[in-house]
């Protein structure tokens, strides 16, 4: 790929660590296009993903408590928008390619469901080969996006959207980075909220995590940061402390029991649950009620996994939406 911009490839060139993604070295996109002379491609591909159709949508998207009514709780366009601070911070400490840790923080929950990993749950039982959040998020730039046409995203951003789950190997350092960046930012901000909706408090976190990490959101946010750049620089990998590690996976453990699975913060996504189950028994039965683009698929995709395309788009609202239009009486009016 002929890369015409020379200035930007100077500053990459002069102040990129030697372990960064260069965009020169890209592995290019599914289908070439003409290079930019004002943006690298990895701007290209952030551009793309935030002018495109899931982006908007994820305003409307479970982060962790079902359709808040409160101003302040997480959606999961905002969490998406913190990750991405989160990694571009560590990125340019780290001298790693920004412009890609962004692209691949702001597309790395594209194809994630309603009602958050209630919605996912759902799918990966329903669908034959399962459903997994960061594999759908692929499927929605490679195949969903403009009408089949997908966003043509290049290899190093789409493997680190494909690659962003904790136990993940995404092919570059700053996809490495997006994937603690998405832990540090959903484990703190989730607590956040957590305390919000009155389901825990601060003095309930684990005393020896608090200790380490620190007593406020942003004070943890911040050390968790400074430890993985102190332990990561100039290094070729990615990783925390021995003992921040071990805090870190203490307080997502807690999380897990406290908030996570906590009946009161979790009653209603039995509720969900069942809406989405009915809704892709629906589909499954009548593909023709489907958008025209949904129907298109099922000449090269099976039933299960283009109903479960088309509810995966859906947004909270929308879900709740259809359902009622398909299974709630209406009230009779002349």
């Amino acid at each position: 790929m002929e890369y015409k911009n020379a200035y930007l490839q100077i500053v990459e060139e002069e102040y990129l660590s030697r372990y960064a993604q260069h965009v020169k070295d890209t592995k290019g996109r599914l289908k070439p296009i003409e290079p930019c002379p004002l943006r690298t491609e990895y701007q290209r591909d952030r551009d793309r993903i935030i002018h495109c159709k899931a982006f908007r949508r994820l305003k409307h998207k479970t982060q962790v408590f079902l359709s808040p009514e409160g101003d302040h709780y997480r959606t999961r366009l905002t969490h998406t928008l913190e990750v991405a601070q989160i990694a571009r911070t560590m990125a340019r400490a780290l001298r790693l390619n920004e412009d890609l840790t962004e692209a691949i923080s702001l597309g790395h929950d594209l194809g994630h469901t309603p009602f958050g990993h209630a919605g996912e749950g759902v799918l990966d039982k329903l669908i034959e080969g399962g459903f997994i959040h960061s594999r759908h998020s692929l499927r929605v730039v490679d195949l969903l996006e403009g009408d089949g046409k997908g966003l043509n995203l290049t290899y190093e951003v789409r493997d680190g959207i494909a690659n962003h789950r904790y136990f993940d190997t995404p092919a570059t350092l700053e996809g490495k980075i997006l994937i603690y960046a998405d832990r540090f930012a959903y484990i703190n901000h989730d607590i956040e909220d957590a305390e919000c909706a009155g389901v825990l408090s601060e003095s309930d976190l684990p005393k020896d995590c608090v200790e380490v990490l620190g007593g406020s959101k942003g004070v943890r946010i911040n050390n968790l940061i400074a430890d993985l750049v102190e332990n990561s620089y100039e290094k070729g990998y990615i990783k925390q402390s021995p003992l921040f590690d071990e805090m870190t996976n203490k307080l997502h453990e807690f999380m897990f029991v406290s908030v996570y699975t906590n009946p009161e913060a979790k009653g209603e996504e039995k509720k969900a649950t069942r809406m989405l189950e009915m809704l892709f028994e629906y589909y499954m039965k009548h593909p023709e009620a489907m958008p025209e683009f949904y129907r298109t698929l099922l000449d090269s995709y099976p039933r299960d996994r283009v109903a479960g395309d088309y509810i995966a788009s859906f947004t909270d609202r929308y879900a709740i939406r259809m359902f009622e239009e398909l299974f709630v009486p209406k009230t009779w009016s002349n």
